[in-house]
């Protein structure tokens, strides 16, 4: 298994993006470029159903969007005006190729491929009663539970057999199929992860953001609705809302780390959201120092937004190399340690004698903010203050985002002093939860109606997770998959 780069092992990670498109000749090859513009929602594997009409035809693969599907050749045997793609960053089954997605299956019905984004926090409940049944899994991915659920269902049409399916799970999911007929989307109800509907041209387009209908050129049409499954097909878009309604609980780690700056979530810019939640930060926690400095990629916003409300100049004190993939092969501790230089580097220049204010997204297990105020003092600076965009991470995510287990979050186990004294830091500070709702434009948190999942702050859960509650979470796998 190659090794990651310890910048992003300190980081949660999103499961996956997906990517569908009905209607236009070049369906394959536009679903390549969507998912590239999400690339940053997975990263370990990638894939592409499509559909021509007569046959469908796929092809998926361990590594990223352009380890695959940069040859004319494959995208010219993806045949077809529809096509459904993903990207995987995996939180449930293992990395394997048998787990990348999209999933397909012939039914009674004809074929059938679903992409997924989220997780199911009752799959190795209901996954087990399946195995019980009969059903045989080929993947070890909570996916192919919805799978075994539609083949299972004495509905008629794929789309009542979905909701069928859906309806015996719990869990945080964003879905796109393809069938024979037309494309599905669906949301669930509490509406955790994000999937927008586009157009272009008369083609119809579904995404897990708008970065990528505008690398495609379409045009943001509008939210699917939690709880809400769209069909497309050769009658145009038709709406079903067949769940009960639940208060929506979208995740609000989207706005802080996941989600593209450039995109625009749940009516929200992300950019401009990162802004205000450095700007909130800024009230919240000041500092006497001389210069802003992000922690590269992602605190760059929110340090622009702390920059201008505290009146400090913004400076570039980190530069992360852009060129150097995740993975670099470490033979020694030595090489291992140089090995986190590649990333990133830190600007003599910018940093000597200054009194520096580093923003960062969040702090998970705290490794990679150690190793930061580590290059950032060799550097020169008088003084290390570290501002945090997001509050303390003290709890995991069940519903899709890889996450240490609580006893490795540095939240968990230390207080704020004992988390700056370990880091290296003159001072650390967090951003509220309730500076966190004032910035997305909230009042404030209700303990009664939250507006956002916050549960890997606040520990409150929308929904049950069944399966970590029963202790299934350390069953393995590979015995689940097992007929009994």
């Amino acid at each position: 298994m190659p090794t990651i780069d310890p910048f992003d092992a300190d980081h949660f990670h999103e499961e996956c993006g997906v990517f569908g498109v009905y209607g236009h000749p070049d369906a394959a090859a536009l679903t390549a470029l969507g998912l590239h513009a999400l690339q940053h929602r997975g990263q370990e594997a990638t894939g592409i159903v499509a559909y021509d009409g007569e046959q469908f035809s796929a092809h998926r693969g361990m590594g990223q969007v352009s380890d695959n599907f940069s040859s004319k050749e494959v995208i010219g045997r993806l045949r077809g005006s529809t096509a459904v793609g993903h990207v995987r960053y995996a939180t449930t089954g293992e990395v394997a190729l048998r787990n990348v997605q999209p999933l397909f299956a012939d039914f009674e019905f004809g074929g059938l491929a679903i992409c997924h984004n989220g997780n199911l926090t009752n799959s190795y409940q209901v996954r087990r009663q399946l195995v019980r049944r009969g059903s045989l899994f080929q993947s070890t991915s909570d996916t192919e539970v919805i799978v075994h659920l539609i083949a299972t269902s004495l509905k008629e049409t794929v789309v009542d057999r979905l909701i069928d399916a859906l309806r015996q799970v719990q869990g945080a999911f964003s879905l796109v199929a393809l069938s024979q007929d037309e494309i599905i989307g669906v949301r669930d109800p509490r509406g955790v992860r994000p999937l927008v509907l586009g157009r272009l041209a008369d083609a119809w387009i579904l995404a897990s953001e708008t970065c990528a209908l505008d690398i495609i050129g379409a045009e943001f049409v509008r939210d699917i609705a939690p709880g809400e499954i769209v069909i497309i097909g050769a009658r145009g878009v038709r709406s079903l809302r067949p769940f009960d309604h639940r208060d929506t609980r979208f995740c609000v780690f989207e706005h802080i780390y996941f989600a593209r700056p450039d995109s625009v979530v749940e009516g929200r810019s992300v950019y401009e959201a990162r802004k205000r939640i450095g700007r909130e930060l800024a009230r919240e926690s000041p500092v006497d120092a001389d210069i802003v400095v992000p922690v590269p990629d992602s605190g760059v916003p929110a340090a622009i937004g702390y920059a201008q409300e505290s009146g400090l100049p913004f400076e570039f004190g980190i530069i992360r190399n852009h060129y150097v993939g995740r993975t670099f092969i470490e033979p020694t501790d030595q090489i291992r340690h140089l090995g986190v230089r590649l990333k990133h580097n830190a600007s003599r220049a910018n940093l000597t004698g200054k009194r520096v204010i580093l923003v960062d997204d969040s702090i998970v297990r705290g490794t990679t903010s150690i190793k930061i105020v580590e290059m950032v003092r060799r550097a020169g600076a008088r003084a290390v203050h570290m501002r945090i965009s997001s509050p303390p991470t003290r709890h995991p995510c069940f519903y899709g985002i890889a996450t240490p287990e609580r006893d490795q979050l540095l939240a968990a186990r230390l207080d704020v002093d004992g988390m700056a004294e370990l880091i290296g830091v003159d001072s650390l500070a967090f951003l509220s939860i309730d500076g966190l709702y004032r910035a997305m434009g909230e009042p404030g948190r209700d303990d009664l109606t939250p507006r956002f999942c916050d549960a890997c702050f606040t520990g409150d859960y929308p929904i049950p997770h069944i399966d970590a509650d029963n202790g299934k979470v350390a069953v393995q796998l590979s015995l689940l998959a097992e007929p009994v």
